[in-house]
């Protein structure tokens, strides 16, 4: 693809950004990070109390993108076919199959989103992670081809009765894992109580321009934008001594109060999350209008493509949270950059 046409991409892009945040406020970065999955073509766990617009947030991005929008709540008897068809008695009392949610968008399905994912039995997990992976299903002795999904996931992180924790081998295969919390300005907060223009969420939605994009074109311009982005030898070097310190922090210097660095980790990240985390900040750069890497594009999403890698010694993973962000932000820190 030709520079002007990145370029013009980029616009694109940008105004997709704006049009989320004309109907979203005080959701500026998690709309950024979202934004750069997209092209990125990576899927997401959203990480957030109930309530807080996930679920909005999503349905406006997937207005403004195009193609098919689907979602499934997460329960205890959730079974794995519930994904793939659903039965129902018919007016002639007979029974009759119906696609589930995701196959009824067939390969036009852009955006799926799976609320309260631990929730769903690990079969149900399973399943989907092989959606995720392959973005292929077979069922009804067919073939089907998802190839431009997306999957966004989040987790009830209150309740812990009749949930399933999911694996880390499971969560590796998210790109990212992106916080959105209530905003804490007077003014927004003040904003989201009295106008009622924020009180229905379908209405709201509607104020995001329509197809702004052509969500069948995103993969070919993602790899362009891959392509496009150069990292020069010290940028390479950087991003390996902020690899190897996920695994060996107490080599860097690293430490955190009340926390022994040594046993901390028990696994860092992965080589598929630090892929991860390059593709997100060549996409970074890309929106910045930049054809070569800096740190701050690994900055920008250093975080949310590496926190929830993390495998930690069990004596500290209630305080996952606490302890991932006090972390990678020892590593920004104490990691030389170029």
């Amino acid at each position: 693809m030709s520079d002007q046409n990145l370029a013009k991409w980029r616009k694109l892009a940008l105004n997709l950004e704006g049009e989320i945040n004309k109907v979203i406020v005080g959701q500026e970065k998690p709309i950024r990070l979202i934004t750069n999955a997209i092209f990125s073509r990576g899927h997401v766990l959203l990480e957030g109390d109930v309530g807080v617009g996930k679920t909005t947030i999503l349905k406006a991005f997937a207005r403004s993108i195009g193609g098919g929008y689907e979602r499934i709540e997460g329960t205890i008897d959730l079974m794995p076919n519930d994904l793939i068809y659903h039965t129902y008695l018919g007016e002639d009392g007979k029974p009759r199959v119906s696609d589930g949610p995701v196959l009824k968008s067939g390969e036009g399905l852009s955006i799926f989103f799976f609320n309260e994912i631990n929730r769903a039995r690990p079969q149900v997990h399973s399943l989907l992670l092989r959606i995720m992976a392959e973005r292929t299903l077979s069922a009804f002795n067919k073939e089907y081809k998802f190839p431009h999904l997306l999957v966004f996931a989040d987790r009830n992180q209150v309740e812990k009765e009749e949930t399933f924790e999911i694996p880390s081998a499971a969560r590796d295969r998210f790109m990212m894992e992106i916080p959105i919390v209530i905003p804490q300005q007077d003014e927004i907060m003040t904003n989201l109580v009295f106008d009622t223009k924020f009180h229905d969420a379908d209405t709201l939605i509607e104020g995001a321009k329509a197809d702004l994009l052509k969500y069948d074109q995103l993969n070919k311009l993602s790899e362009d934008i891959q392509g496009n982005i150069t990292a020069s030898t010290k940028l390479k070097e950087y991003a390996l001594n902020l690899w190897k310190s996920t695994s060996n922090p107490e080599l860097y210097g690293l430490k955190i109060s009340d926390i022994d660095i040594k046993i901390l980790i028990i696994s860092g990240a992965s080589p598929r999350g630090i892929s991860m985390m390059m593709k997100c900040a060549r996409v970074n750069a890309w929106m910045n209008d930049r054809t070569s890497l800096i740190p701050e594009d690994i900055h920008s999403i250093f975080h949310e493509t590496i926190a929830h890698r993390l495998v930690f010694n069990p004596v500290y993973e209630l305080r996952r949270t606490e302890i991932a962000r006090e972390l990678t932000d020892q590593i920004l820190n104490k990691v030389a950059a170029p």
